[in-house]
């Protein structure tokens, strides 16, 4: 339960200044272009209390979730009056730059914030931002079938030359149910194959699991962190927190899940642990045991905690901070878009939408993860909206910015009543799609899914 307030917690501030900021973009620039700005509304539904001020009513509403700005003779359907102050009697060009203010405002947020992530916390998962070594492959997987072998290098995947695993796994995501090109370094020689990425329902849970490949998380052998559990297999072979895992079965592995994939291969069957203590290698026999893993499924374990993979965190300089937030934030852009194009060519599932309920679990995993995770998010969210906003879609800033410039090139105003059927039509559409996600979102919910 205090799980759940926090993430509502969370979840309610987040969208809030997600909403709030990309309004306030409108209502800076509509100020600075002269048109008549009616109120600035913190909340929706009834007006708690407010300051007026230059004609703005500046209130706060029953409900502070996000929040909305109202401008004089910006409605569809309006007929125009002729007021100067009017958002319909300024130029076309004045118009468009108000429409786009508000996600450009968020672009800017989603720098500020991933800026200051970066400037106090910039921490990188080493092995995904490295070269893609194979620390494991999977029997009868789609990579086993290729040909990729343990400690080889992935150099193409899809369309992106020298990948890190990160790229291998945006890259996936995007290519649910195709054979991508592949080619890998295998004992010297250079080897080109085709690649098929499984498809999944939820493509928000693809793992390197599905195409059968374990990377190389460590420079080092996997260290015994803590044995929790005084009667696992690890325990009763003798294991010790510090010890090194030097090889199993004669094998050198470089991450615990390589060695949960390998357990899996063999079947539970006996292994034989080459242990280095305290620089003196040790052999154990060890009987690996079916338990249940953090994720819910029962997989063969040892039951030993590992250290984690090296991460690096620092503190940036403000002009490498900007540098990075700046590559961050126009990947995580490219992304958004590559998944758009991905949907309308039927190669990306509709599934990896998230609505408000996605988007409060990913806040709520997030939030357990400390707050540089859910800045980050948040930076993400804030782009997310952004680009939805510049959608040619009528309602929406981008749908706006279409007719301007349809408007532009005519010479003159479409007619009201014509405007104002199409956002009808737009908004009818929009209830409906807002609705499929909604209920997209449902179907993904964990109880609805018990893990076997």
């Amino acid at each position: 339960m205090a799980h759940l307030l926090s993430t509502g917690i969370y979840f309610a501030i987040i969208l809030g200044i997600m909403v709030l900021v990309h309004e306030f973009g409108h209502f800076a620039v509509a100020k600075l272009c002269g048109v008549r700005v009616e109120a600035f509304a913190i909340g929706f539904g009834k007006r708690l209390f407010g300051v007026v001020r230059g004609g703005t009513d500046y209130r706060l509403n029953l409900l502070p979730f996000g929040g909305y700005v109202k401008m004089s003779g910006e409605l569809p359907g309006e007929d125009p009056t002729g007021d100067p102050g009017d958002f319909s009697s300024h130029p076309r060009w004045q118009r468009i730059c108000i429409a786009l203010a508000g996600p450009f405002a968020n672009f800017i947020l989603a720098l500020v914030i991933m800026t200051g992530v970066s400037m106090f916390h910039n921490e990188i998962d080493e092995y995904l931002q490295g070269a893609a070594e194979i620390d494991y492959v999977t029997q009868s997987s789609p990579a086993a079938k290729t040909g990729l072998a343990k400690g080889d290098i992935i150099i193409h995947f899809a369309k992106v030359d020298a990948p890190s695993w990160q790229d291998i796994l945006v890259q996936s995501m995007l290519n649910l149910g195709r054979d991508v090109p592949v080619s890998f370094t295998h004992e010297g020689h250079t080897t080109a194959a085709k690649l098929h990425v499984p498809s999944v329902s939820d493509p928000n849970n693809f793992d390197f699991e599905l195409l059968g490949v374990v990377p190389r998380m460590q420079e080092g052998p996997v260290i015994a962190a803590d044995l929790p559990d005084a009667t696992s297999p690890a325990a009763k072979a003798g294991l010790k927190p510090g010890d090194k895992l030097s090889a199993i079965d004669g094998l050198h592995f470089y991450s615990v899940p390589a060695l949960l994939s390998y357990l899996k291969d063999q079947g539970g069957k006996p292994a034989t642990l080459q242990i280095d203590r305290s620089g003196e290698l040790h052999t154990l026999s060890i009987q690996p045991e079916v338990g249940t893993v953090s994720d819910g499924t029962k997989q063969y374990r040892l039951g030993f905690v590992a250290t984690r993979p090296p991460q690096k965190i620092g503190r940036l300089p403000f002009a490498k901070a900007v540098g990075e937030s700046w590559r961050f934030n126009v990947k995580s852009s490219l992304l958004i878009v590559d998944v758009l194009k991905g949907m309308f060519t039927r190669h990306v599932s509709v599934r990896s939408l998230s609505g408000p309920i996605g988007i409060a679990q990913q806040v709520g995993m997030a939030s357990s993860m400390g707050i540089w995770t859910v800045l980050s998010l948040m930076a993400s969210i804030s782009l997310n909206l952004g680009i939805f906003n510049l959608l040619p879609i009528p309602i929406l800033d981008g749908g706006m910015i279409l007719f301007l410039l349809i408007e532009s090139v005519m010479r003159r105003d479409l007619k009201p009543q014509l405007k104002e059927r199409i956002y009808q039509t737009a908004f009818v559409f929009l209830l409906i799609f807002a609705t499929l996600v909604i209920f997209n979102d449902i179907t993904k919910l964990p109880f609805l899914h018990p893990k076997s």
